[in-house]
């Protein structure tokens, strides 16, 4: 039934203010009316727009989820990713299924990486380096049979190795005609493979030819050192080479006899020394190979710092910079690409270490060397071990030898430390024996 009116009607009002404040004013019935249009039009409304936004929700689950969960996948570390699996205090289990879906992402991302690595391999050939080498004794060709596989090898040196030269496909150019050497066209790069001892005089003899080719209006190619030393290295390219020329301190932490099945898994040290007549404050050089060692993701890859604190940008607007660094990532490709472990360190901290390492096993080398040890018929796999630290060592000639004592400052802290724990060692043996302290000093004075 119609609901009945309980309200009487009130007076017409006499102003515009009285009208507009009456105008609300409305009959139980109405105001019932009214609340049930609103309601089905509210809820027509709501339910539209509920379904709209249902609709829409499922869109973004099906479509964009994925990839922002790959995406979040892709640029976590692998302690982020891993962090739900080993972290005891989170209290969560992998589900079913978990494993073989970490399984199926590490399959991709081998795959992606086989695919970035093959158009590296791509990009290296397309313009393959010319690598010309000063030194082109035992580790020149060493280096000049793995370069000659990316691009092109020409070698000179003292010696004629002309018949090994073109046995590996390369050109060779006698050390008397260091002109034509240098002036070769297409050089990209020289590497310097010379001793230690004789490294001076080859870089002042290069000097000359190297100014000669900038005034003909030609780039100077990259010089790389690959000395054992790299403080006295680098100083000397510095003070010698024309400001024009890009330099790479490097270290191969091998040779012919320990890298002679191959140069997978050896070491090789660099440091990016100069570019583009800029130097590199080595402790603020940030590589890919350094940002790789520290699992820094956070450190701007494409900054540097020159040694006045000057910012530089790796793509700066200089043709110069961008070639010298297309120049010398192409060249550390070589080493990488042939399976090196690629450390980027600075030529002083790498001399602190090799003190430590190649210095004093060499030095225990030759020492052990001397006592003209053999092998027997009852060998310990100790002894053998010794043996064959002997033989490697001592196939260096000791020219070499000496130059890692020479030109390395803190090589002579190094032998002081040896005698002291030489005496040290022999002073308790005797102490144990019951020696007096007159005998155990006529001892330590024979050491």
């Amino acid at each position: 039934p119609a609901p009945t009116k309980t309200t009487p009607t009130p007076p017409p009002p006499t102003t515009k203010h009285q009208q507009r404040r009456q105008a609300p004013i409305q009959t139980t019935s109405n105001m019932a009316t009214h609340r049930k249009s609103c309601t089905f039009f509210v809820s027509s409304n709501c339910n539209l727009k509920l379904f709209i936004i249902s609709f829409g929700l499922l869109a973004v689950s099906a479509f964009i989820l994925p990839a922002v969960n790959s995406t979040t996948t892709h640029n976590m570390s692998p302690n982020v990713a891993g962090k739900s699996l080993s972290d005891g205090r989170s209290g969560e289990v992998p589900t079913a299924g978990e494993l073989e879906r970490l399984k199926e992402e590490e399959a991709r991302l081998a795959t992606m990486l086989s695919s970035i690595r093959r158009q590296k391999l791509d990009v290296l050939r397309s313009r393959p380096l010319t690598v010309g080498i000063i030194g082109f004794g035992r580790f020149g060709q060493f280096m000049g049979k793995k370069f000659i596989k990316y691009g092109n090898v020409i070698g000179t040196s003292r010696s004629d190795y002309t018949k090994i030269a073109d046995d590996m496909g390369a050109k060779y150019i006698p050390l008397s005609d260091l002109e034509s050497f240098v002036m070769e066209d297409e050089l990209d790069v020289i590497v310097v493979a010379v001793s230690i001892v004789s490294f001076e005089s080859t870089v002042k003899d290069l000097v000359p030819h190297l100014k000669k080719r900038i005034e003909k209006g030609g780039s100077c190619p990259l010089i790389v050192d690959v000395l054992s030393v790299k403080e006295h290295a680098r100083n000397i390219l510095l003070e010698h080479l024309p400001e024009e020329c890009d330099i790479l301190a490097t270290h191969p932490m091998f040779g012919p006899d320990s890298a002679k099945h191959g140069w997978q898994g050896q070491t090789f040290v660099y440091e990016r020394t100069r570019i583009d007549k800029v130097l590199l404050d080595p402790s603020k050089d940030r590589s890919f190979h350094h940002r790789l060692a520290t699992d820094n993701s956070d450190s701007d890859g494409d900054q540097f710092l020159d040694e006045e604190g000057v910012s530089h940008g790796v793509h700066e607007n200089s043709e110069a910079h961008v070639m010298g660094m297309d120049r010398i990532e192409r060249f550390l490709s070589i080493w990488e690409e042939e399976g090196c472990n690629m450390v980027s360190m600075s030529c002083k901290e790498h001399d602190g270490f090799t003190a430590n390492s190649q210095f004093i096993t060499h030095l225990m080398g030759r020492i052990l060397g001397a006592q003209q040890l053999k092998s027997t018929p009852i060998d310990t796999k100790g002894f053998q071990n010794v043996l064959k630290l002997v033989e490697t060592t001592n196939a260096d000639s000791f020219e070499l030898f000496f130059g890692l004592y020479k030109f390395n400052r803190n090589s002579m802290d190094i032998i002081v430390k040896l005698r002291e724990a030489m005496d040290d060692v022999v002073g308790k043996l005797l102490e144990k024996e019951g020696k007096s302290d007159a005998s155990l000093e006529v001892k330590r004075s024979c050491l």
